[in-house]
């Protein structure tokens, strides 16, 4: 007899936890890879909620998320954020179960559109000058092969601080914590400052290397409703009242995928909401810099519980991997020891170019060439979307576009990639249950020089949706 119910699981699982061998996490999740090979618990069954099981064990919701955890790792269950834990089957993962990618697998001559990420520029250059630069430096070089604190030396924070400053937001070097890119600063603000079974709140939409993050620690994530500008602060006053919520995520500026941007207003609304439910703010800054007169940081306006995420890999250089977290004081402890359990430290050499980069201007020439690069692209293929419903921001380097009804975004995502062609679709960004919107998001960022390539990628796309129509 097949197992269809939670409750019949909870016996299975209650009998593996009295009678099984190990600790306790790894006797459920022997008593599921049991149950799985004798039959008795089929494909596609859902496991029950983390807390549901730890209640009716009298266990705690981190040992269930240990054994989810170890199910996942050896293959045996998917775990859909939003959505719940399942007995792996054939056909039914989403695409976020197959994994946040940061580079193509497809051969060379595809055309990718799918992702964002620095527009080839001066960097391999300036790297040149600076390695060799330092080649002839053996004091500085022998500084760099040493252990530094968890933190990062202070001359690099200090150059962190003056990265992220913008207007009157002007971060001290004391609170800044040197990461290796922006998703290691990610890892490190998640893993230190919360724990397995925690609920964060997202946009409905978000970016998905956070969906991987919290599958991967345990966290459950609940998208909040968005508009033209982002997080609805009605929405997630009405998550906090339902949900016991600890934290919330979100990138108030070009958000990744609608390129919406926060007002003032709507800034000190979602700060306000935050102060009021004691919520942290994790605020990712990732395409933000791309934008010179955006408004102040959401950190500005609740500086006492926002951990910023800043890096150089949008605007600089994705290869160096260097970021930035701008963080209260009193959590600079916590998110210092998360890197220690990482990497033990950033990488000093990395830090130290970015450090040279920021302070002598190279940084700020090859962000205004990103810029202005964007722009260009932007101007150059926006012709070809002519008839088409899609919302951008002027220094997006993406176009978030619908599809017509009643075709579906994954069609015309299979249609391109027939002809060498790759976008994203909606649902790679789909957080919790709502329905996933029908649009695409199409980058002009890749590596191609030709801006003919560029310019018959937009217009297969814009030949794809308009047999739809």
């Amino acid at each position: 007899m097949s197992v269809k119910v939670s409750i019949a699981m909870v016996s299975i699982l209650r009998d593996g936890l009295a009678n099984g061998l190990g600790v306790k996490y790894q006797r459920l999740a022997d008593a599921v890879e049991k149950g799985i090979a004798d039959g008795v618990i089929e494909p596609g069954c859902k496991l029950p909620p983390h807390r549901l099981l730890a209640d009716s064990l009298g266990i705690t919701i981190g040992t269930v998320s240990r054994a989810y955890g170890e199910l996942e790792r050896v293959g045996l269950v998917v775990a859909r954020v939003g959505d719940g834990t399942y007995i792996r089957q054939r056909g039914m993962e989403r695409p976020q179960d197959v994994g946040f990618r940061n580079v193509s697998n497809e051969p060379p001559f595809v055309l990718d559109m799918s992702r964002n990420q620095p527009i080839p520029g001066r960097e391999a250059a300036f790297l040149s000058q600076s390695l060799q630069a330092l080649a002839n430096d053996p004091q500085a070089l022998q500084q760099l092969t040493g252990y530094t604190a968890e933190s990062g030396s202070a001359r690099h924070r200090t150059a962190g601080a003056q990265w992220l400053r913008h207007q009157e937001f002007a971060p001290s070097a004391e609170q800044i914590i040197c990461v290796n890119g922006g998703q290691h600063g990610l890892l490190c603000a998640l893993m230190g400052l919360l724990k397995a079974g925690d609920t964060l709140v997202t946009e409905h939409l978000t970016y998905p290397g956070l969906i991987g993050v919290a599958r991967q620690l345990g966290i459950k994530l609940i998208g909040v409703a968005m508009d033209d500008e982002g997080v609805l602060p009605s929405a997630l006053e009405d998550i906090c009242r339902h949900h016991r919520v600890t934290a919330l995520y979100c990138t108030p500026t070009i958000q990744n995928p609608t390129a919406a941007v926060m007002s003032v207003p709507r800034r000190e609304a979602i700060a306000g909401v935050c102060r009021q439910h004691n919520l942290l703010i994790f605020e990712d800054e990732a395409h933000a810099v791309l934008a010179r007169q955006r408004p102040l940081p959401l950190s500005h306006f609740a500086p006492e519980r926002s951990v910023l995420i800043g890096s150089l890999s949008k605007a600089v250089s994705a290869g160096l991997r260097v970021g930035y977290l701008h963080a209260p004081q009193p959590l600079i402890g916590r998110l210092s020891a998360a890197v220690r359990g990482t990497c033990w430290m950033a990488s000093p050499l990395t830090l130290e170019v970015a450090s040279l980069w920021i302070e002598n201007g190279m940084a700020d020439q090859l962000l205004n060439e990103q810029i202005s690069e964007v722009s260009r692209r932007k101007m150059l293929v926006e012709k070809s979307l002519e008839g088409l419903v899609y919302k951008t921001h002027p220094h997006s380097p993406h176009f978030w576009i619908e599809v017509p009804e009643p075709w579906r975004a994954s069609q015309i995502a299979a249609e391109l990639k027939e002809n060498n062609y790759l976008i994203a679709t909606a649902e790679a960004f789909a957080v919790g249950h709502a329905a996933v919107p029908q649009f695409i998001r199409a980058s002009v960022c890749n590596s191609v020089g030709d801006d003919r390539l560029l310019l018959q990628g937009f217009e297969a796309l814009m030949g794809t949706l308009k047999e739809t129509v």
